[in-house]
């Protein structure tokens, strides 16, 4: 069960994340902000990796970062092993990834996305389990690729 998540963000998405942190600490969700403040400007690679490392290190179980438009956030995340980050950008991507890809990072281009669309893909991306089965033999080959080569 989902209790600790990472938020972070760069500037152009600062709006978003505070939005996001209210709206995840009244669904009970302990949000471990790892920034960015509105006054600073930012490389999202510094936030998405600050982000990642709350996560490997199981500080928090999941994470969350919003930039411009999730892509470079999105990069950056999956340089860290043990990072499965996915960059959705509607509700079917956001099933997908944690049913079939058990993504433990989320990252999404905040501004592109209205406020209760928002809402909706970070509730059921922190809601939806993953399904298992025969998606843990392709977890495993990317797992397995991260560490240097299929096995």
């Amino acid at each position: 069960m989902v209790k600790n998540v990472a938020l972070g963000c760069d500037h152009g998405a600062y709006q978003q994340k505070v939005f996001l942190k209210t709206f995840l600490e009244n669904l009970g969700y302990n949000v471990l902000d790892v920034g960015c403040d509105i006054n600073e400007k930012v490389d999202y690679p510094d936030i998405a990796y600050a982000v990642c490392r709350k996560v490997v290190t199981e500080s928090c179980d999941r994470g969350i970062m919003l930039d411009g438009a999730g892509i470079g956030s999105s990069m950056v995340c999956n340089k860290v092993r043990g990072i499965r980050a996915a960059l959705c950008y509607d509700l079917k991507t956001v099933v997908n990834s944690r049913m079939h890809n058990n993504a433990n990072v989320l990252t999404l281009g905040g501004p592109l996305h209205k406020a209760d669309e928002l809402s909706l893909m970070v509730r059921t991306w922190l809601e939806t389990p993953f399904e298992g089965g025969r998606h843990i033999v392709r977890i495993n080959k990317m797992m397995s690729i991260e560490r240097g080569g299929l096995n």
